[in-house]
């Protein structure tokens, strides 16, 4: 039986009392109404996270000036108007028997919204990662924010929340006046470090005098730039009791901002559960005010460990909440293993975003599509066949289970989960192989028929009389007609990844997009010292500005593995290569395996076929074109919810 005696402690904020010592911090959802209000969305979101257990839940950031709103889709609270819209939200957390905050913020030059509108202002005119000039602000702009931010906390808390939080973190206005690489100001609210927090004292002093003593006021720092030539701990240790004088009663602790490397702000599966508790451990040591700790943590076991070292006082829980909020609820009832665990993968709530998009989890379906999503059965129930389970499949499955229907779930292999099973099996993917196993088993538990080592040809499906087919038949690899590709050391990427290719040294892998470079990743994990990846593109296709882009390039690059860009396999032979770069030609000898990850194409053949028989079906996931998990998981999800 775990103790959860920390977590479980509760804890008084002023005129706040917390009934345990759990926060589900602010994310993102781009789910408000395009004028910025409180949409239905909104509500439906925050009441299923809500019911979590967490004992405080801080909503999304809520800009406090029309021109320091990131873009629409995002919360604002810079008019009377939001109030009412505000309040419903603060309703919907109260309801679930919890504590509410909201957080607010003045997004400065971080957006390319108000870039390319011309309103974009920042400390100094300086560009960031958008490379867009921003306007510097006036003393008399400076003046304006500042009022804006207490206008806004009263509006807060007339909204109803039980206190507010002011977001200085993540490379946003308050962060920008901090630190030396945004603000170049010669007045002052610039100069030395103590000196660029005064534009963060004098906005604390405001929101402090405009919602009186009694009011809560937390403040959401990155503790540590990570940028070079950036702020340290050090440097934020030395004005965090600034910050107690001028009003502050709780620091949540962050890191990070938009620039830098590695996307440090929502860690990458590389990361251990609290993983930097010890800069949080560093701001309690010199202050006396609760301290939150944040960093990939995925359950209570891990906060708890936190909570019992004594470092922090509370620990946020930000991702697992979208991945499966029953996380707190299994945690006290002993049944931690029946967690879905967040993959930190970052599709659907954070890259989603980029593109304007609402939030999303890679793989639980119903976040941000509350609204979307039949809680009771169906009205009419169907016999449905599910071709292929790989994560479009099982989704598809379950939800058509779970919603009465008749279920028969066929695979042609041995084994469900698809190519994901293969992708579990590189350095730090894991989880990955546990969520397959727990969809698997949620599946079986919804009374699918699960028919593995089954091929469904057009007999087959005819003979089941069902009244909808869902194919998910997925993706497969792509072999390159290069001449010399069939030779017995060429090999690809799946059968290295499933143990069935002897690992050798002089490894050339063509391919350097995810899968390439993930199984150049599991021969370095293996003790293969000399690996080259040859890519066609220019730059390559896995970005380091995600978190697991970048890890996975720092770690080839110091095992010492070339990525040759702009590069062409011309032949192949018996132990060398030819490649071609810039119309030039060079061997490459000896190369004693040759690995091939070179894309893949849709496995559709049989939705063709069903097409030529009259027969309708919904064609999902990679088997209607390669993509990631978060798609193969939302159109199973919908495919099932569409059934009439």
């Amino acid at each position: 039986m775990n103790n959860y005696d920390h977590l479980l402690k509760p804890l008084k904020i002023k005129s706040m009392d917390l009934s345990n010592r759990v926060v589900m911090p602010p994310i993102t959802t781009m789910l408000a109404n395009q004028d910025n209000s409180v949409s239905e969305a909104n509500l439906a979101y925050i009441r299923r996270v809500a019911g979590s257990g967490a004992g405080l839940i801080i909503t999304e950031v809520a800009a406090v000036h029309p021109d320091g709103i990131e873009g629409p889709g995002m919360l604002g609270i810079y008019d009377d108007r939001f109030i009412s819209g505000l309040s419903r939200l603060a309703t919907e957390i109260h309801n679930k028997e919890q504590k509410a905050m909201v957080q607010i913020y003045h997004v400065g030059r971080e957006s390319l919204f108000q870039l390319q509108r011309g309103k974009a202002v920042a400390p100094s005119a300086l560009p960031g990662v958008f490379k867009i000039v921003p306007r510097e602000m006036s003393q008399e702009d400076i003046r304006e924010v500042i009022r804006c931010f207490g206008q806004a906390a009263v509006r807060v808390r007339l909204a109803g929340f039980d206190g507010l939080e002011l977001h200085a973190a993540h490379g946003y206005l308050l962060m920008q006046f901090l630190s030396g690489l945004t603000n170049h100001r010669l007045d002052e609210y610039g100069g030395n470090f103590t000196e660029r927090s005064r534009f963060i004292l004098e906005v604390i002093r405001e929101v402090r005098q405009q919602v009186g003593q009694d009011f809560p006021i937390s403040i959401r720092i990155s503790a540590e730039e990570y940028a070079k030539g950036g702020y340290t701990i050090d440097d934020m240790l030395g004005i965090v009791h600034l910050l107690v004088e001028a009003g502050i009663d709780m620091i949540h602790t962050s890191f990070g901002t938009q620039d830098s490397p590695g996307g440090i702000v929502c860690p990458s599966i590389e990361y251990q559960p609290g993983f930097n508790a010890q800069l949080a451990a560093k701001i309690k040591s010199v202050v006396d005010i609760p301290v939150i700790a944040v960093g990939r943590y995925t359950n209570l076991s891990a906060a708890e460990k936190t909570l019992s070292r004594g470092d922090v006082d509370l620990v946020a829980i930000g991702r697992q909440h979208l991945a499966d909020p029953n996380f707190f609820k299994n945690a006290l009832e002993d049944k931690e293993e029946a967690t879905v665990e967040c993959l930190a993968c970052n599709q659907g709530c954070i890259d989603r975003l980029y593109s304007g998009k609402g939030i999303r989890c890679a793989i639980n379906p119903v976040t941000g599509q509350e609204l979307d999503y039949p809680e009771r059965a169906a009205g009419k129930l169907r016999k449905v066949l599910v071709v292929g389970a790989g994560p479009a499949g099982l989704t598809a499955a379950f939800q058509a289970a779970r919603l009465g229907h008749e279920v028969v779930l066929v695979e042609n292999s041995a084994n469900t989960g698809g190519q994901v099973t293969l992708a579990a099996r590189v350095p730090f993917k894991d989880v990955y192989g546990q969520w397959i196993k727990k969809l698997t088993e949620s599946v079986v538990r919804a009374g699918v028929d699960i028919k593995l080592g089954q091929t469904a040809d057009i007999n087959f499906i005819k003979q089941q009389a069902v009244d909808v087919v869902i194919i998910a038949t997925g993706a497969r690899n792509m072999k390159p007609a290069i001449p010399g590709v069939n030779h017995p050391h060429v090999k690809e990427a799946w059968q290295v990844l499933q143990g069935k290719a002897e690992l050798t040294e002089h490894t050339l892998i063509i391919g350097g997009g995810l899968v390439g470079m993930e199984t150049a990743d599991y021969l370095r994990a293996n003790g293969v010292a000399d690996v080259m990846v040859v890519e066609a593109q220019s730059r390559s296709p896995v970005k380091k500005s995600n978190g697991h882009g970048y890890m996975l390039h720092r770690r080839l690059n110091e095992a010492g593995y070339q990525l040759c860009l702009e590069t062409r396999v011309v032949k192949i032979e018996a132990d060398r290569v030819i490649v071609e770069k810039a119309g030039q030609e060079k061997l490459l000898s000896p190369v004693k395996l040759v690995i091939i990850a070179a894309g893949s194409s849709s496995c559709d053949a049989l939705a063709h076929a069903l097409e030529q028989e009259n027969i309708s079906c919904h064609l999902i996931g990679d088997a209607l074109r390669p993509r990631g998990i978060l798609e193969a998981v939302e159109e199973g999800a919908h495919a099932a919810w569409s059934i009439l």
